[in-house]
């Protein structure tokens, strides 16, 4: 066997590189001897061993094959691009401050490689986490060896859905929209890394407005219907006041979507309108808006129609009977409230004829006015909820109802019908913004239906027929995308 001793081996000529060897021959390190890297390691990771970078990363970087990166995200969450994948590069990330779980790093991919066999992105937002990729093909790119299983690297996942009339794209959101009763197929429930929850309005029908007490003397004004229960949750800034506490998780199944319908008047002036049906998606039950009152309704309290999401506003009334009292909103209770109570109808003891005004209905945000003694004239329904325009984004249909006044705040749902007023003539009752029904009055004023798709109460009657409420509405809204 030859020896060869020497200081430094350099190439002859100035090409910069000295090969040592042939294709296939073995170099052996005897025990006991130290290898002094002073320069770059190259191709040194197909055992899995990385070479680890001791200056700490704070902001986006791209790694270098052979290497570990201890990075602190304290401040912000930070992107590593993977080197181009040859078989056995090797990269390592340890979470240098256990600070991961609040601002992640994200793995990014180079070009087509894949990572844990998929076309995705990773990230690694557990606290204190380390792992250890090194890249086997094209067909599974970079495969997590220490520090766990693949699932150490939680690639980023979007909820996928389909139902609904139509469906809107707001940027990296899509949004359902359902105007009638249909199924919301969730076929990826997403992850926390992507998207894994739903943001939603559940709007329930209106309910439909009181008799107006005529054919038996004098004429009464019918009690507004209450708005639909309106419940919502939404991430967006300027939410309402009674936005829900948190969007919903959901897991791969059909949900079946109910719309509720508008309650219908009171056609014999006796018995109250009639409540408007719950709107439901998942957990998330809306319940209709009470019934207005009528005249001779037997009872003057709050009776099963008058209770709902909204109340129903209670009707004019003539001594010796009972005043009306407005039905009870957020019925049954939920927090977030659903909606608020109708008004008192006015009860008259006095010429002329013993006629009186009716109340307003509940509104998902404000009582139906009420109505004083000997009042003749029929009061506002009260205001409904809003939900931010940009949950359905600047170019959507005009959901809802965006009166100018309120426009800024966004699109509203569950108004309460206004009241109806006595026949010497008073004035209507006022409609409360998201979709109520005007209140009539025995002029040149009608009362109308609450709007379709909104859970606006219907408006009372005067002299004119009763009306019904309008429609409910429901819309799910999620990312979709990056």
């Amino acid at each position: 066997m030859s020896e060869i001793k020497v200081n430094k081996i350099s190439p002859r000529a100035a090409c910069g590189t000295v090969t040592l060897g042939d294709s296939g021959d073995t170099f052996t390190i005897p025990s006991g001897a130290t290898i002094n890297n002073q320069g770059t390691a190259l191709n040194f990771g197909a055992t899995g061993a990385a070479s680890w970078n001791t200056t700490v990363k704070t902001g986006d970087f791209t790694a270098v094959a052979g290497e570990g990166y201890f990075v602190n995200t304290t401040s912000q969450a930070i992107d590593v691009t993977l080197p181009a994948g040859t078989a056995g590069a090797v990269v390592a990330i340890k979470d240098y401050a256990k600070t991961f779980d609040t601002n992640a790093v994200t793995l990014v991919r180079n070009g087509s490689d894949k990572i844990g066999g998929q076309a995705l992105n990773a990230t690694l937002n557990v606290e204190g986490q380390a792992v250890t990729l090194i890249f086997i093909d094209s067909t599974q790119g970079w495969l997590v060896t220490d520090a766990g299983l693949q699932s150490s690297v939680t690639q980023a996942q979007f909820v996928t859905a389909t139902g609904g009339n139509c469906i809107l794209t707001v940027c990296s959101h899509k949004v359902h929209i359902f105007t009638g009763p249909g199924t919301f197929c969730v076929s990826c429930a997403g992850n926390c890394s992507g998207s894994s929850t739903v943001e939603y309005l559940v709007v329930a029908g209106g309910g439909g407005s009181g008799g107006n007490g005529s054919g038996g003397g004098a004429i009464q004004g019918g009690g507004g219907g209450g708005g639909g229960g309106w419940r919502s949750f939404t991430a967006l800034s300027g939410a309402a006041p009674t936005n829900g506490p948190a969007a919903l998780a959901v897991p791969v199944q059909a949900y079946p979507i109910t719309v509720g319908a508008g309650g219908s008047g009171d056609p014999g002036n006796s018995s109250g309108g009639s409540r408007g049906s719950n709107s439901v998606f998942s957990s998330i039950i809306s319940t209709g808006g009470g019934g207005g009152g009528s005249k001779n309704s037997a009872s003057a309290a709050d009776g099963a129609n008058k209770t709902g999401g909204s109340g129903g506003g209670g009707s004019g009334r003539e001594t010796p009977q009972a005043i009306d009292l407005g039905g009870t909103g957020n019925t049954p209770p939920v927090s977030p409230p659903q909606g608020q109570p109708g008004g008192q109808g006015a009860r008259r003891s006095a010429a002329p004829s013993g006629e009186s005004g009716s109340a307003g209905g509940g509104g998902a945000s404000v009582a139906g006015s009420s109505n004083p003694e000997q009042g003749d004239d029929g009061q506002p329904g009260g205001t409904g909820q809003f939900i931010v325009g940009t949950f359905f984004g600047p170019t959507a249909p005009s959901y809802g109802q965006s009166p100018a006044p309120l426009a800024p705040n966004g699109r509203y749902f569950s108004g309460g019908g206004g009241g109806g007023s006595a026949n010497t003539p008073g004035s209507a009752g006022s409609p409360g913004a998201g979709g109520g029904g005007s209140g009539g009055n025995a002029g040149s004023t009608v009362n109308t239906d609450g709007t379709a798709n909104t859970g606006g109460g219907a408006g009372g009657p005067s002299s004119q027929p009763s009306k019904s409420g309008g429609s409910g509405f429901v819309a799910i809204r999620y990312k979709f995308q990056a």
